[in-house]
């Protein structure tokens, strides 16, 4: 938890997000084996991203974690995912020291909009946490009949987030991509270091053996269109795409993060009924792997 006397400058509620709640002694270690990123290094300052994925490498969930206390550690993740993560890791705890609960209606989670590196207030019995890699975004965790208003615009932060080419996993999409298409390794969400995990295989496989032709590139819509995580298209230059996130700017644009071919020769010929999409490529805030 962090405190600074000075106020925020915009709070934006998320009520779509949720949170599942790992607790207790070998907390650590099994997320350790279940999780693409190293447990090791969640901590109470900033959020860790990290994916889950099943066997056949492809991603379940997009996770956001947090350690709020020493044998405790938060995941972040859409609220309407919440459920069935839990679930599919309940499987695997066997003799593990370890509880897993969905908090989501126990918890309020706000954006925090600061302007600087400095955290915004924490208010009494609140986790405020910096987005990772990010100044001046905050998550803002508290109890859900906690006080205070947020007025801010959610479209505010996805746009933020699709900005910063952060991707997201919903029911629409979930187990649609292998981690790399989600860019996980570019923005560290990948420890291929650490041993095994579930999917570690197939992932591992695509770092050290092969090239990934296809991955989430940013683009924004030549003219008024309404898109969806899950929307299937094609893009003017023949490369078939699905949709990972996207937001509507005020003029009707779509500014959207994508899976499709690295580059136009990659992209293997496909029915051509697909629905086209004029669009400008918008550069990630970091590079990709080559």
């Amino acid at each position: 938890m962090l405190k600074l006397m000075r106020d925020p400058i915009e709070t934006i509620a998320l009520p779509d997000l949720g949170a599942l709640r790992m607790q207790g002694s070998d907390a650590e270690r099994f997320l350790q084996g279940q999780l693409s990123n190293d447990m090791r290094q969640v901590g109470s300052e900033h959020l860790v991203l990290s994916g889950y994925h099943n066997p056949q490498g492809r991603t379940i969930a997009v996770l956001r974690l947090v350690r709020t206390a020493p044998d405790e550690i938060l995941a972040i993740l859409p609220r309407e995912l919440c459920a069935i993560v839990a679930a599919r890791l309940a499987k695997f705890i066997l003799r593990a020291k370890v509880t897993i609960k969905d908090v989501s209606e126990e918890l309020r989670i706000d954006g925090f909009l600061a302007g600087t590196d400095a955290p915004p207030p924490a208010l009494a019995a609140a986790t405020v946490v910096r987005i990772a890699a990010e100044s001046g975004r905050w998550l803002c965790i508290q109890a859900a009949d906690a006080a205070g208003p947020a007025s801010g615009d959610r479209h505010t932060w996805r746009r933020l987030d699709i900005a910063a080419g952060l991707p997201q996993v919903y029911g629409a999409t979930s187990e649609e991509f292998v981690a790399q298409m989600l860019n996980l390794d570019a923005l560290g969400a990948i420890a291929f270091d650490k041993g095994c995990y579930t999917g570690q295989e197939v992932i591992a496989r695509a770092h050290y053996r092969g090239r990934v032709k296809r991955r989430m590139q940013r683009f924004l819509t030549q003219a008024s269109a309404q898109l969806l995580p899950g929307t299937a298209g094609r893009l003017a230059d023949g490369r078939a795409f699905k949709i990972v996130d996207a937001v509507r700017g005020e003029d009707g644009a779509c500014e959207f993060l994508a899976v499709t071919a690295v580059s136009a020769r990659d992209e293997a010929q496909g029915p051509d009924a697909a629905t086209l999409i004029e669009a400008t490529a918008l550069p990630l805030p970091y590079e990709l792997p080559q």
